[in-house]
């Protein structure tokens, strides 16, 4: 028993300036959110669940999982301002912006081209997806150079990887990081209210027009979501060092998760009752805010509170999603897609999913997760780990072996 009670507090220990146990786990969790969208929208499979007695009907959390992109970008913002809290609070000198740089290169870089290369090699240009030659060309050009959510061709419209947009605005983000880092140490209040008034105002800005879908996803739009990881980071490392761990603290910040979680579920299901690609635009935009607000809460409360709730969230098996979350995001949409392209599971009907066939659409939901996942860690294993261990370097705050 004396066992036990030890290996329960080494899982659930919160370690300074190392990996935060509950992050594998919410990070898992929203790309998990964000892929099962993709899948329901071929599937059309709502399942509801029993818990507690309560019939829950999932679909506001399906229909609304593109919500958890902005959770993803706030976690990234995150996790690239803490070593900036940790330095801060300890009176060190910042991190310098070299390594950042290619930290960050070898992270996403290698795995971005060779997604790229199998789309227009295997999907793009076998399947006839481009009119003219000149196309094909301008498409790799854009999404080589980040830029591809520029233009409606190369973000609305592309055949290579509808889910890449995502990396166009990280990638423009690290560039300006180190500076926008620097800033926020020196005069936090003036950087975090200039980051956040430019999100308003380009937010403002991109509701004024009837056709808005190349606005809402650009960077500008999602400055305060980044500025609001900043503040979480530089909260989160001030706590850390401050607060003891009894029992008060983690009921206050287990509290704190809880309301934040609350309060995301009211704004999830706000935003799926959005009707219309222009209600649902317009929906994201006033809610992207207060989304990141709470969601930064809820990456205190729950990684600082009860230790139970880090033991789920931060165990072998979620850091093992964590670790291949990144392959899983940009492979789940292309894997769903190709098997509805080539009528995998079988479906004797050409629209199984609007004829309500609930065994193609369990089988099929089960097959696109199943072969999402088993390519995803391959290609984690195989081609991510190895290049971030001989070019990249490592980062201790997600796990101690990556990156």
């Amino acid at each position: 028993m004396q066992k036990l009670i030890h290996r329960y507090r080494d899982a659930t220990a919160i370690q300074d300036g190392g990996e935060i146990p509950a992050l594998h786990g919410i990070r898992a969790l929203m790309v998990l959110f964000v892929a099962a969208f993709h899948i329901w929208q071929q599937s059309w499979l709502t399942p509801r669940i029993t818990l507690f007695g309560l019939n829950i009907n999932l679909d506001p959390l399906l229909r609304s999982g593109y919500m958890w992109v902005d959770g993803l970008l706030l976690l990234s913002g995150f996790l690239c301002y803490l070593p900036y809290a940790h330095a801060r609070e300890a009176s060190r000198a910042l991190p310098s912006i070299t390594p950042f740089y290619r930290k960050r290169f070898f992270r996403i870089v290698p795995s971005y081209v060779f997604n790229l290369l199998i789309m227009l090699l295997a999907v793009a240009l076998p399947q006839g997806l481009y009119k003219q030659p000149g196309d094909a060309a301008l498409d790799l050009l854009a999404h080589l150079t980040f830029t591809h959510n520029f233009f409606r061709a190369t973000y609305l419209s592309t055949p290579l990887n509808g889910v890449l947009w995502t990396l166009a605005v990280e990638v423009q983000f690290y560039l300006i990081f180190p500076f926008l880092a620097r800033a926020f140490h020196r005069m936090p209040m003036l950087t975090y209210s200039l980051m956040t008034g430019m999100a308003f105002l380009f937010r403002l800005y991109a509701a004024s027009f009837a056709d808005n879908a190349m606005l809402i996803n650009q960077l500008p739009a999602f400055l305060d979501v980044y500025a609001n990881g900043f503040v979480a980071a530089g909260i989160y490392v001030s706590l850390r060092r401050r607060m003891k761990e009894d029992g008060f603290g983690k009921i206050l910040m287990s509290v704190c998760g809880a309301l934040a979680v609350y309060a995301l579920w009211t704004l999830v299901r706000a935003q799926a009752g959005e009707v219309g690609a222009h209600n649902i635009r317009l929906g994201q935009l006033l809610r992207r805010y207060p989304q990141s607000v709470m969601t930064g809460l809820a990456f205190l409360g729950l990684s600082l509170g009860f230790g139970g709730v880090r033991l789920v969230l931060g165990n072998p098996i979620t850091r093992f999603l964590s670790q291949i979350s990144f392959q899983f995001y940009i492979w789940h949409q292309v894997v769903a897609l190709q098997l509805r392209l080539h009528n995998i599971p079988y479906a004797a009907v050409p629209n199984p999913n609007q004829t309500g066939d609930i065994i193609w659409q369990r089988k099929y939901v089960w097959l696109s997760f199943s072969l999402a996942l088993v390519i995803s860690a391959l290609a984690t294993y195989l081609i991510e780990q190895p290049i971030n261990r001989r070019f990249g370097g490592a980062n201790k705050i997600l796990s101690k072996k990556r990156r």
